[in-house]
């Protein structure tokens, strides 16, 4: 039959670069750092309303703040003022999503090699410690060294905000850094509230709360998820930590930890495609049921849950605390006596000060001590840049700070903390713009350092069996996974090939991944394409499977084949014979040990590229890995 020159390549939209077959969709990592980095305007503006409101009504912000409220059932009731219930009823739900996202680290992130947990736990804790040595030094003997702990954590909201002013000048693996040092910090900060800054802790009530907890692990344990069980078991432990005297947003924590981040597999995911086809073809109300648990089966309930939760703490949970916390009458004399304090100067040196020592020296000492086989993910100027930028306290400090201190003492403290947030971004700006003085060399050593990648690509790109398109030995290699039948696979292609022409360093490479649950030709034509390869005409086979995908029948092979000259009897023979099935299946093999479930799927220097794959977003990925592969001198 004669080609069809014009047929579409699919019916994916023309503007949607992010999807995917069977799945797509944003990385949680980025959209984790999108949301903290967007919030921290609502951040900064709650904190300058409370400001506004305690000084021009400073007894109304008092009394409001103060309104007792009840909540009771039958004769049992807790009766507390409205700011502690932000402080430790809501502010359980921030802690929940810090659990969530810790777990997701341990699951799918940096520190699924659990080697590398070293390093961010190394710079917390130093970052951590020096900070309150350094408190303690102005502080101890003074009545106040009680109050360490506010000195402790950096606020992640407004260092991920903060970082977006320094915007290109950092690279990009600073802010995931960045966010692993945050995740180490709100867990020790978590750890210190509850065992430091608990009242006399009541054994029973205790207990009740451990058991509540422990519930959710056995239940899901079996197979079983129920999330409103799941809510009410917290809500349990909620208040039985209350009762105990333990902090009760521990529990937030707690259960964001145990909430599993384990990616779908294939399998599940073809299990989904098949359960929604099923319901497609008769959709009636048990089907509809059975495609709604396949379809959420998918998808990890820790990825459900943060979608839900996190954009409500960023932009609701937090603001309403710095609302409810940040309120303090400022006046020459209180600001007089506030910059006298043991208590504000020993939170602002820690912060300034300790913040990048304790950073940079617990890294350094992490380093050394693996003998370099543990190694910083950016340069240690951009490390020192880190540790200036988490030198801002908020979130964590001022809810210590309203556990530790009462009156005068307290207004110092949170003096201190806001005084943080005036000192961090000039003192990062001095950094990078020391950094930028350096001779170029030196300047992207203390940017990108050195250290080793980590690698998500399973099975190593070998050209002497790859298909691969550019320099042989380009430093940066892009690798597809994909289906001929695709039609996102479709709309990436003609984002590769602009890519490679306006990149001289850069390989590409297509491995197989075809969909055959949904895509019924897909596997004939990857093995046409290894059939034409047995010619040495693999690429000009691929460029007219990838856009003819509606015209993919035996017939219009067997025409493929004679455009691009190939022996059609032999061709004919190799198909029947299935002489490339060996190789697709090879390239399907890789694509589960990388956990590849969807196409199209990208991985950059071995690196899997997440979220949007257009133009920009590819060639910002090859950017940095350029930079990551290309040694200083």
């Amino acid at each position: 039959m004669p080609l069809d020159t014009t047929a579409p390549r699919g019916s994916a939209g023309s503007g949607d670069y992010t999807a995917q077959t069977p799945c797509g969709g944003d990385s949680p990592l980025r959209a984790f750092l999108r949301t903290e980095t967007g919030s921290t305007a609502v951040l900064l503006a709650a904190a300058v309303a409370a400001l506004v409101w305690a000084n021009t009504a400073p007894g109304s912000y008092t009394s409001f703040w103060e309104t007792p409220f009840s909540l009771r059932a039958g004769s049992y009731g807790i009766s507390l003022d409205l700011r502690t219930w932000v402080n430790s009823g809501l502010m359980t739900l921030f802690f929940f999503v810090v659990g969530l996202e810790a777990r997701r680290e341990f699951d799918r992130g940096e520190l699924r090699e659990r080697r590398r947990l070293a390093l961010p736990l190394a710079a917390g804790i130093g970052g951590m410690a020096v900070p309150v040595a350094l408190f303690l030094a102005l502080n101890a003997g003074n009545g106040t060294g009680g109050g360490w702990g506010v000195a402790m954590s950096t606020d992640t909201a407004f260092a991920l905000g903060l970082l977006a002013v320094l915007g290109s000048r950092m690279p990009p693996a600073l802010r995931v850094f960045l966010l692993m040092i945050a995740v180490v910090d709100d867990f020790l900060s978590l750890a210190v509230i509850a065992f430091a800054y608990s009242d006399d802790v009541s054994a029973p009530a205790l207990l009740v709360a451990a058991g509540a907890l422990l519930v959710p692990v056995l239940v899901r344990g079996a197979g079983v998820r129920r999330g409103v069980v799941d809510a009410l078991l917290g809500a349990v432990a909620w208040v039985a930590m209350l009762e105990s005297g333990v902090e009760p947003v521990v529990v937030g924590l707690v259960l964001g930890l145990l909430t599993s981040a384990a990616p779908a597999t294939r399998a599940e995911l073809e299990h989904a495609s098949g359960v929604f086809h099923r319901f497609r073809e008769q959709p009636t109300p048990e089907l509809e049921r059975t495609a709604r648990a396949g379809l959420s089966s998918a998808v990890s309930p820790n990825e459900r849950l943060q979608r839900v939760y996190h954009p409500w703490t960023s932009y609701a949970v937090v603001p309403l605390f710095a609302l409810a916390n940040a309120g303090i009458e400022l006046s020459g004399d209180r600001l007089t006596d506030a910059f006298a304090s043991p208590v504000t100067l020993g939170i602002l040196l820690a912060y300034a000060v300790g913040k990048p020592l304790g950073i940079t020296g617990g890294a350094t000492l992490i380093t050394l001590a693996s003998r370099g086989r543990i190694r910083l993910p950016v340069g240690w100027g951009a490390a020192v840049a880190g540790g200036t930028l988490s030198g801002v306290a908020f979130t964590v400090s001022l809810l210590i700070a309203s556990l530790t201190f009462t009156g005068a003492r307290l207004e110092e403290a949170k003096i201190g903390v806001l005084a943080t947030l005036l000192v961090s971004l000039p003192a990062s700006l001095a950094v990078t713009a020391v950094i930028g003085l350096l001779p170029p060399p030196l300047r992207a050593r203390a940017l990108y350092g050195k250290a080793e990648t980590l690698v998500d690509l399973a099975v190593p790109v070998d050209p002497d069996r790859d298909h691969v398109r550019g320099p042989r030995h380009a430093p940066v290699t892009v690798v597809e996974y994909g289906d001929y039948q695709c039609p996102h696979c479709g709309k990436a292609e003609d984002v590769v090939r602009e890519l490679l022409a306006g990149a001289g360093d850069v390989r590409y490479v297509w491995r197989h991944l075809p969909l055959t649950d949904v895509h019924v030709h897909a596997r004939l034509a990857a093995e046409a394409a290894e059939a034409a390869a047995l010619q040495g005409r693999y690429w000009q086979m691929h460029d007219l499977l990838i856009s003819h995908q509606n015209a993919l029948d035996i017939e219009d092979l067997r025409a493929y084949a004679t455009r691009i000259g190939l022996d059609a009897d032999r061709f004919e023979r190799d198909l029947e014979d299935r002489r490339g099935a060996a190789r697709v299946a090879g390239d399907v093999e890789s694509a589960d040990l990388s956990g590849v479930a969807g196409t199209p799927t990208f991985f950059v220097n071995g690196r899997r590229h997440h979220g949007a794959y257009d133009i920009d977003a590819l060639t910002a990925a090859v950017r940095a890995a350029r930079a990551r592969a290309t040694p200083p001198t």
